[in-house]
C-alpha cells in the first residue's frame, strides 16, 4: 500500500518524536517508580520567598469586590432563572420566542442585562477590552475563546458528521470491516452535541470553513496579545480539519500502544503503569521478525545506544520513538491485529484530495503554533471525544516539542475522566525531561462523559469513563500531584488546574505549600468560566495566584449556543450555584446595610 503524502508530511511533522534527543539517555534525569532508573534530578535552586499566601473561599465582600451592585443582582438573577427546571429545558424555545416578541433590538438589550452580560464578555476584540483590564486589576488573566457556534438542526449535524467521518475506502463494500468500532463513524451517534453541556462543537462542511476557523483563532491570538499579559487563547482541532483524519490516525496509535501492552504481558509485565513497563530487547526483536515488521538484522541497529537502558530494555516511550523514525514509512499505515498476530492496512488507499485535507490541517496547527509564539500568547488545545483524543493529544505533543523549548507556549489538554489519564500524563511528562522541553497542560474532568458511555454501550467496546465521580477525582488529584511533584523538582512543568470544585483548588494550594512552589513563579494557574466561581477566582487572583477566566465573546445571536449550555451546566450543579447565589446575597445585604450599595465600583 503506498503512502499518502499527508501522511508522509505526518510523519515529517511527528518523526521529531524519533529524531536525536537533545539531552542524551543516559544523562537524562529518571523518574522514580514510574521512570526508568530510580530518583528524580536535584531540584534547580529557587530563590527563598514569603510563605505561601492563603486564600479565603468564603468571604463575599472579597470574592465580589470587582462586582458592581447591578452586577451583583444581575448574577443573582441568572443564577436563580437556572435553577428552574422548566426554563433550562427550554431554554433554546424560549430565546426564540423572546426574539420573535421583542424584535432583535430589543431583544439583544435584554440579553446584554442577563444572560450574555453574565457570561460573555463582549460582542468583539475591542467590547471585551474594558471587562479584561478590570479583571486584571484584581490580579484574574484571560483565555480568550470566540464562541460562535453554528446553530444547525440534528439531522444537518449528523450528516456532516457521518460524511466527513467517513473515507472514500470505507464506503466500498467491505471497506469499514477493518476498522474498529471506536474509531468509525456511527448514525446514532452524528450529532457530538447530545448530552454535551461544557463544550462546543465543530462539524467539518468544507476545507474553505476550516480556513475561516483558523482565521478566526488568529484573531482571537491577537486579541490576546492585545489585550492583556500571559495570556491564553483556546482552539480546537477538530475545527482545523476533516475529522476523519483524527479518527484514523487515534486508531492506528491506540492498535499500536495496544500492541505494546500485550508483549508486554508476556513477558509477564501485564497490569503496571505505562512507564514501569520494560520490554527486553531479545524478546521484542523476535516478536517484530514473526510480524514483518523488520528481521532481526534490520532492528539490530534500532536497540543500541541512546535508544535502550543500560539493562537492554525498550519502554513505551523508546517504543512510540522506534515506530515513528526507525520502520519503513510505509508501514506506518499499518496495524497490529492481536488474534491473527499480524500487520494488516488499517484502509485499502486515500484519494488526492483526502491526502490534501490532512495535510491543510497539518499546516493550519502549525500557523497557529508559529503566530502564538511570535506573539508571546500561549494556545490552549482543547480536549475532544475519546475516539479523536489519541491524535489530539499526539499533535498537540508535538507542538510542545517545536515551540516549548524557551518555555510553556503550547498547552495540551488531559480529561481526568478517563481511565488512562494517569498513564498519559506520566508518558509525557517524561518525554519531556528526557528532551528537555517545557511540559504544559491543563487538567480538566471531561466534558464528554454521559455521550461517551452511551456511545460505548450500544456500539459494544470497552467505556473508556471512569466508573464513578469519586474515581475520577481520585484520578484528577493523582494526575495533579504527579505535575506538582514534576515542578518541584524541574520548573519545567506548568498546570493550569481547570476546575470549579473548592475542594480541589484547596488540595492543590496545600500540595504548593508542601512541595515549596510559591505563585510567583507561575508554574501553576487556575481557571474558571466567565460569570461562574467568582468566589474561587477573584479571591485566588487577590492573593496573587495566576487565576483565569474563560472569557467567551462574539455576537449575541451567534453565542446563543453557548448561553443555552452555561444555563444547563449551572442548573447541573445545584449545590455550587446555591453557594455562589448564598455568597451574592450576602454581599449584596452587606452593601445595603452599610449604605453602600450606589457607591462606585472599585
Amino acid at each position: 500500500m503506498a503512502l499518502p503524502s499527508a501522511v508522509r508530511a505526518l510523519h515529517a511533522t511527528a518523526a521529531r518524536v524519533g529524531a536525536p534527543r537533545s539531552v542524551p539517555r543516559g544523562a537524562a534525569p529518571p523518574l522514580p517508580a514510574s521512570g526508568k532508573g530510580g530518583t528524580r534530578p536535584v531540584p534547580s535552586s529557587v530563590p527563598p520567598r514569603d510563605a505561601t499566601p492563603t486564600v479565603n473561599f468564603g468571604d463575599p465582600e472579597e470574592a465580589f469586590r470587582s462586582k458592581s451592585s447591578a452586577e451583583l443582582l444581575r448574577g443573582l438573577l441568572v443564577l436563580g432563572m437556572c435553577a428552574v427546571g422548566p426554563l433550562v429545558e427550554h431554554n433554546r424555545e424560549l430565546l426564540q420566542l423572546g426574539k420573535r416578541v421583542l424584535g432583535q433590538a430589543l431583544f439583544e438589550r435584554l440579553m446584554k442585562m442577563t444572560f450574555y452580560g453574565q457570561f460573555v464578555a463582549g460582542e468583539d476584540q475591542e467590547a471585551i477590552k474594558p471587562l479584561i483590564r478590570r479583571n486584571r486589576a484584581f490580579g484574574v488573566g484571560a483565555v480568550l475563546d470566540y464562541s460562535v457556534e453554528e446553530d444547525l438542526s440534528p439531522a444537518t449535524a449528523e450528516r456532516h458528521e457521518l460524511d466527513s467521518c467517513t473515507s472514500a475506502a470505507e464506503k466500498e463494500p467491505g471497506g469499514a470491516e477493518r476498522r474498529e468500532k471506536q474509531f468509525r463513524a456511527h448514525r446514532g451517534f452524528g450529532d457530538r452535541r447530545d448530552g454535551v453541556i461544557s463544550a462546543r462543537t465543530y462539524f467539518y462542511a468544507d476545507e474553505a470553513k476550516c480556513d475561516q476557523h483558523m482565521e478566526t483563532f488568529l484573531r482571537c491570538i491577537d486579541a490576546s496579545s492585545g489585550s492583556s499579559e500571559d495570556g491564553f487563547s483556546a482552539i480546537k482541532l477538530t475545527a482545523l480539519g476533516r475529522p476523519q483524519f483524527l479518527l484514523q490516525f487515534s486508531e492506528v496509535l491506540v492498535k499500536w500502544r495496544r500492541f505494546f501492552h500485550q508483549m508486554a504481558a508476556e513477558q509477564g509485565q501485564g497490569g503496571r503503569a505505562a512507564l514501569e513497563m520494560r520490554l527486553e530487547v531479545e524478546k521484542l526483536q523476535e516478536s517484530l521478525a514473526k510480524l514483518g515488521i523488520a528481521t532481526k538484522a534490520e532492528s539490530q541497529h534500532w536497540f543500541t545506544g541512546e535508544n535502550v537502558g543500560e539493562s537492554g530494555t525498550v519502554d513505551l516511550l523508546d517504543w512510540n520513538s522506534l515506530i515513528d523514525s526507525r520502520t519503513k514509512l510505509s508501514k506506518l499505515l499499518l496495524v497490529p491485529n492481536i488474534k491473527t498476530r499480524q500487520l494488516e492496512p488499517l484502509l485499502s488507499h486515500f484519494t488526492e484530495e483526502e491526502e490534501l485535507q490532512m495535510k491543510r490541517m497539518l499546516q493550519r496547527m502549525d500557523v497557529l503554533a508559529k503566530v502564538a509564539t511570535e506573539t508571546g500568547v500561549r494556545l490552549m488545545v482543547d480536549a475532544e471525544q475519546s475516539y479523536f483524543q489519541p491524535a489530539i493529544s499526539r499533535l498537540s505533543l508535538e507542538m510542545q516539542r517545536r515551540f516549548n523549548r524557551e518555555r510553556a507556549i503550547i498547552f495540551n489538554t488531559h480529561q481526568c475522566y478517563l481511565k488512562e489519564a494517569y498513564d498519559n500524563v506520566s508518558v509525557d511528562v517524561e518525554l519531556s525531561r528526557r528532551e528537555g522541553w517545557h511540559f504544559g497542560t491543563k487538567l480538566v474532568r471531561g466534558a464528554y462523559m454521559e455521550q461517551e458511555r452511551e456511545r460505548a454501550a450500544k456500539i459494544g467496546y470497552e467505556d473508556p469513563i471512569n466508573p464513578t465521580y469519586e474515581k475520577t477525582n481520585e484520578m484528577y488529584h493523582r494526575c495533579l500531584d504527579y505535575v506538582l511533584e514534576e515542578i518541584k523538582h524541574s520548573r519545567k512543568a506548568n498546570v493550569m488546574v481547570a476546575t470549579h470544585n473548592e475542594n480541589t483548588v484547596k488540595f492543590t494550594l496545600r500540595r504548593m505549600m508542601e512541595l515549596g512552589i510559591h505563585p510567583s513563579e507561575k508554574k501553576v494557574c487556575f481557571g474558571q468560566l466567565l460569570g461562574m466561581c467568582d468566589q474561587i477566582t477573584f479571591p485566588l487572583g487577590q492573593a496573587g495566584f495566576p487565576v483565569y477566566k474563560y472569557v467567551p465573546y462574539g455576537p449575541v445571536d451567534e453565542v446563543l449556543p453557548y448561553l443555552s449550555r452555561r444555563a444547563q451546566e449551572n442548573r447541573g450543579f445545584m449545590q455550587r450555584a446555591n453557594q455562589e447565589r448564598d455568597l451574592l446575597w450576602r454581599e449584596f445585604k452587606r452593601r445595603l446595610f452599610a449604605g453602600t450599595i450606589f457607591s462606585s465600583n472599585p
